[in-house]
């Protein structure tokens, strides 16, 4: 089930962009700053928010905000899509729980098969050490 976070949860900034554009860089804010509360949204299953927070990493401040910055593209339309896309993609991947892991035991033949390769290394190691005195 997709999750659908409505637009009057996120905010949108615009801020000045470096990179190309020339003297329209100093005077346009094309950068897009997408902030969304992920702590206190009520949009988000509480797993979801969970797995989100932690797939955030740097991007998650203190109070539980997410921040998501473009400033690829010299305009404001197309750095807003680039920011929607990528938050979009990040909650599609927190949506996904994770597969429980079963634990499994090791065959007959691995186990023989790995003391083989055990004893085969201490007889290589042993025949390194200096010969008996006699």
């Amino acid at each position: 089930m997709p999750i659908d976070i409505p637009d009057s949860e996120l905010d949108v900034a615009f801020v000045r962009s470096s990179g190309p554009g020339g003297q329209n860089v100093n005077k346009v804010s094309t950068a897009v700053e997408l902030r969304c509360n992920v702590r206190n949204s009520p949009s988000l299953p509480d797993d979801v928010r969970r797995r989100l927070m932690a797939l955030a990493g740097k991007r998650l401040t203190q109070d539980g905000v997410l921040i998501i910055t473009a400033r690829e593209h010299r305009t404001q339309e197309a750095n807003r899509a680039e920011a929607r896309a990528r938050f979009e993609e990040l909650l599609a991947r927190a949506a996904i729980a994770p597969k429980r892991r079963r634990p499994s035991r090791p065959t007959a033949s691995s186990k023989r098969k790995r003391l083989e390769e055990k004893a085969q290394r201490s007889s290589a190691k042993k025949l390194r050490g200096r010969p008996p005195q006699e």
